[in-house]
């Protein structure tokens, strides 16, 4: 994973965790409360119900989380609130064992990967340890480090080689040497640098800091139902599926990262990757044929293979993605590998859904989510 694809997808308070689908406990508008659907969560310790709702039991006068690991009260003792202000104006007092009046949807996993990466990004000239870190959240380094595995789908070290490289590519961006900004950003040497350079960059680092130069990628852009569709390649296969309003857009998006790469738009050298995806769209199952040339984590990967085993007109919660990979406790995990998805439709995450039935998040759109699973 890419440090700001990471970032893009993890909005925590105010460090500019900035655009990739807003946060992995996302703020939507405000629900109707099912209080069936919300016993049920309460019952099942449903960490992705958190920031949504919180339960007050009346014979204790105490409200809480759905994940609070408290022992549970009887059903006929309970009420829901869709918010820690709404249970308080009630007289309800929040649980100091799950402090449900504390960041809305943020558990404890959640809370201790924010502390983590506050602490990385506050710049140390050495590379910093589990241990060190982990004193700083006020836990034990395993605690850590379940916590980054639950949230991220990353051990820390890959958490933090990933943040590294992000500033690598940033002072990189900015003009600085590649031997000073390696050093920078906290490599021990160029050759630890460069051993990752190809499943990191896809390049380089030299070429990456001339912002591309010399890499070819050719992109053809359709017309469909709802706007347009772009469609990019390398010459090892499709790099980019991205969806929009305007092939201007689409196309500005495309040059920021790589901007002196060379990008030639080619509708018939791509006809027949283009012909799959409009295939794709009416529901033939081909997608399998399209070579592609993306990059992923080892955790994205597993994601993105078993999305391409869901039938079409059928979808998954992120729940149960994470139990049919064997990560019950990564839900907020498989979540961000679906927004983090580079290829729409070939790797259909517009097919995972919240356990109560909601949409959730989209990249491209919630409109264009409700429309291809229609």
């Amino acid at each position: 994973m890419n440090f700001r694809d990471f970032e893009s997808h993890f909005r925590i308070d105010g460090l500019n965790l900035e655009a990739y689908p807003k946060s992995m406990t996302s703020i939507e508008a405000p629900q109707i409360l099912v209080d069936q659907t919300c016993w049920q969560s309460v019952l099942e310790r449903d960490r992705q119900s958190d920031g949504r709702f919180v339960y007050a039991v009346r014979s204790t006068g105490i409200y809480c989380r759905p994940s609070c690991p408290s022992r549970k009260p009887r059903r006929e003792q309970v009420s829901f609130f869709p918010n820690a202000d709404a249970a308080q104006e009630q007289g309800y007092r929040p649980c100091k064992r799950c402090r449900p009046e504390e960041t809305s949807g943020e558990d404890t996993d959640t809370r201790l990967v924010r502390l983590a990466h506050a602490y990385l990004a506050s710049g140390h000239p050495e590379p910093v340890g589990l241990e060190q870190v982990s004193a700083q959240a006020g836990v034990t380094p395993a605690r850590l480090r379940k916590a980054f595995k639950n949230v991220t789908g990353l051990s820390f070290s890959q958490f933090a080689d990933a943040r590294r490289l992000d500033q690598l590519k940033t002072r990189l961006q900015k003009g600085q040497d590649v031997t000073s900004a390696l050093y920078d950003s906290g490599y021990s040497s160029t050759s630890r640098l460069y051993e990752k350079a190809p499943a990191q960059f896809c390049m380089t680092p030299n070429t990456y800091r001339k912002g591309g130069q010399n890499v070819e990628i050719t992109y053809a852009v359709i017309d469909w139902s709802l706007g347009q569709i772009l469609v990019a390649a390398t010459d090892k296969g499709v790099c980019a599926v991205r969806l929009g309003d305007d092939a201007a857009t689409l196309e500005s998006d495309l040059k920021k990262e790589y901007p002196n790469a060379s990008l030639e738009r080619d509708d018939e050298q791509l006809h027949d990757w283009v012909g799959l995806m409009l295939a794709t769209l009416e529901g033939h199952p081909v997608t399998h044929s399209l070579p592609l040339d993306v990059q992923a984590t080892a955790f994205q990967r597993r994601v993105w293979q078993h999305l391409m085993t869901i039938p079409r007109v059928e979808t998954r919660t992120y729940r149960q993605v994470a139990e049919a990979l064997g990560e019950p406790r990564s839900t907020r995990a498989v979540a961000n590998a679906c927004a983090a998805n580079p290829v729409a439709l070939v790797v259909p995450c517009h097919r995972v859904i919240r356990q109560d039935g909601g949409l959730g998040g989209y990249r491209w759109g919630l409109e264009r989510k409700s429309a291809l699973l229609e």
